[in-house]
């Protein structure tokens, strides 16, 4: 009995094309990002990220209590993806060429720009170019607002933390004059400490945030596409937008159209 039990859970693995283990789903976010994956006090999940994740995975047919949530810092993502750690990542991975060769992308299921951050009481401070006067800006090791920084504006003092979250608490403590990511992100941190931040300029990129999966699994690919579809259909898209960012002002905007990469 408890072999055909074995076979039985393999068998819903394979049809879902993931490499759920035990009848589990492994989903990677981050764990630090207010507005999009947080890990609260309680250990419960929450922000726009994790919303999506637990969509897709229902449209896998997997219940909130199948996922196995596991921390995807920037660094690390490709890794996870790459030694089958995740069946799937959705923590504001934003699709580049570079990435591509490396990881599977489904999405986009989000677009967003890169901005500042600083603190609420910074003047000198306009947009980037307003960096490159011996201002020491930080960023994250790994992602594509350190790398965009580097190679734009290569007067910035630029430092590279394992998280943002370590970031905003050296801006708020006066190590560095601004952090710099997605719009996103940063309206999440100052929605999280009103009056200690602000946003500044206008974003100078465009991320679309794709969900990253092994890159030979096309029919797993392919199930996710649908599903960002099918959550953009049905206003959920718009719901979960709403809710993790609607106390930080954002506009919502219109969902990005799926590219099936």
């Amino acid at each position: 009995m408890l072999r055909l039990v074995v076979i039985a859970l393999a068998v819903v693995a394979l049809a879902a094309g993931c490499g759920g283990q035990g009848g589990k789903l492994v989903v990677g976010v981050k764990f630090d990002q207010p507005g999009l994956g947080l890990k609260k006090p309680d250990g419960t999940m929450s922000g726009f990220d994790v919303d999506v994740a637990r969509y897709v995975a229902r449209q896998l047919g997997y219940s909130a209590d199948d996922i196995v949530w596991v921390e995807a810092p920037a660094g690390q993502r490709e890794m996870l993806i790459r030694n089958g750690q995740v069946d799937y990542i959705v923590a504001n991975y934003s699709i580049t060429d570079a990435r591509k060769k490396k990881v599977g992308f489904a999405g986009p299921y989000l677009i967003a720009g890169q901005s500042l951050l600083v603190r609420a009481g910074e003047t000198g401070i306009t947009g980037p170019q307003s960096l490159q006067h011996n201002k020491k800006l930080c960023s994250v090791a790994g992602s594509t607002a350190a790398q965009l920084i580097k190679d734009r504006y290569p007067g910035v003092q630029l430092q590279r933390y394992d998280t943002y979250s370590a970031c905003v608490e050296a801006l708020k403590n006066g190590a560095v004059d601004a952090v710099s990511t997605d719009d996103v992100i940063l309206a999440g941190y100052a929605a999280q400490s009103p009056g200690a931040f602000k946003l500044v300029g206008k974003p100078f990129s465009t991320e679309k945030y794709g969900i990253g999966l092994k890159k030979d699994n096309t029919p797993l690919r392919n199930k996710v596409d649908d599903a960002i579809e099918k959550m953009e259909r049905d206003g959920s898209w718009k719901m979960f937008f709403e809710k993790n960012f609607g106390a930080s002002g954002l506009a919502v905007p219109k969902p990005p159209v799926v590219d099936r990469y």
